[in-house]
């Protein structure tokens, strides 16, 4: 059962599990080796924008829908070692939902359609995030609201299948700084309520924000911060007292955007007994740069300068801007390269670039995941997932 083995897990490593976001087929790739070859648990988290169901258009990683995405890890995880998880799942959260500028009760089905084809198709890690709201900003209890909708309608649809799922559970967005206590212990108190009243289990995950955000291709939260953050309580007294409310509620803490934290800062998650937490961005900025890297050294200058007038043209770097940023245009394109992989311009110019390195025996997806399997293996190690 999913559980146990989370659970195993934390108990014999004492560590920190690891969810690295689908950015490419490379990192997909790279999961899967790295998880069957180590022998540890790695959630591979599908946002909805990356990946969706057939019915809601698909997403962007690979051109996946749910049901491609989740039968191609099956596949290929020979010893099931992957926990395929819906990260973010929850109305307007994926960008459809968002320009057709749905109401809730539309916004509501579409999610409940997308966990639908999750839970089918075999994802063991449902993220029920509400925190997304077009039309206006919910209090606490609309959010909870939400939540338990949607809750209910997973359990009922992994019941009628047969199926065992873990819930995890957040009502918002990461801002780089860190949840008050009370607010933790009122929404894990009304989820044990509504879990009892409703005989169904509790969460297994909270999202914590620990002091993690990123923007542009650094950590702007506290948590790795060498200054002391101006009426914030520092992460490192914060979170052992999240921690106890953790324990309180029988629940783990898992804490989102973990990207770009230095050695030590990753180090800190086991010991200060951080259960889980997601990277995803980084790995897709790596492997951008490898690639952009790897034509410009091969004289290749002109299909790199294609590629990031292409990922510059995309604008997908709009979101992850600081105020008044400096960012050039180069890491502007950088930081939106991969959401372009699977355009059609892009593997047109991957496809000649690959045809002039083949001449010096370089195969450009080999090299791009060798790359991305260290990035990983940084925070395996650091996690204590791994010693090697």
């Amino acid at each position: 059962m999913i559980k146990n083995r989370i659970v195993s897990q934390l108990e014999k490593r004492r560590c920190t599990l690891l969810g690295v976001g689908p950015m490419s087929i490379n990192c997909v790739d790279s999961v899967i080796e790295l998880a069957n070859e180590r022998e540890v648990p790695i959630f591979l988290i599908a946002s909805r924008r990356q990946v969706d169901t057939k019915n809601l258009a698909g997403g962007y990683v690979n051109n996946w829908t749910t049901e491609e995405f989740s039968e191609y890890v099956l596949n290929n995880d020979k010893r099931g070692m992957v926990i395929l998880s819906r990260d973010h799942g929850g109305p307007w959260q994926n960008p459809k939902e968002i320009e057709a500028g749905l109401g809730l009760h539309l916004a509501m089905e579409s999610a409940k359609k997308s966990y639908s084809k999750d839970i089918e198709c075999g994802f063991e890690c449902i993220h029920i995030d509400t925190s997304v709201d077009i039309h206006s900003q919910p209090t606490i209890d609309s959010s909870l609201h939400r939540v338990f909708e949607l809750y209910e309608h997973c359990w009922r649809e992994a019941s009628k299948n047969g199926k065992k799922i873990i819930f995890e559970i957040g009502t918002e967005e990461q801002n780089g700084s860190t949840n008050s206590q009370e607010e933790l212990e009122y929404t894990l108190n009304s989820m044990k309520v509504f879990c009892s009243k409703n005989k169904m289990p509790y969460p297994t995950f909270v999202v914590i924000q620990c002091g993690t955000k990123v923007l542009e291709t650094r950590n702007v939260g506290s948590f790795d911060s060498p200054v002391r953050i101006a009426n914030e309580i520092p992460s490192e007294i914060q979170l052992p007292k999240m921690l106890e409310i953790c324990k309180k509620f029988n629940i783990y803490m898992k804490e989102h955007n973990a990207d770009y934290l230095s050695d030590q800062a990753i180090s800190w998650h086991p010991r200060l007994g951080i259960q889980a937490a997601n990277v995803a961005p980084e790995f897709g900025v790596i492997e951008t740069r490898a690639f952009v890297t790897l034509l410009e050294i091969n004289n290749l200058n002109k299909l790199a300068d294609e590629f990031l007038e292409h990922a510059y043209s995309s604008r997908k770097w709009e979101k992850w801007m600081q105020d008044n940023s400096n960012t050039s245009d180069r890491d502007k394109s950088i930081i939106a390269g991969h959401y372009v992989f699977s355009t059609p311009t892009c593997k047109d110019i991957k496809c000649r670039a690959q045809k002039e390195l083949k001449k010096s025996n370089i195969n450009i997806d080999e090299y791009l995941k060798a790359i991305t399997k260290k990035a990983i293996l940084r925070y395996l190690k650091g996690f204590r997932l791994t010693s090697y």
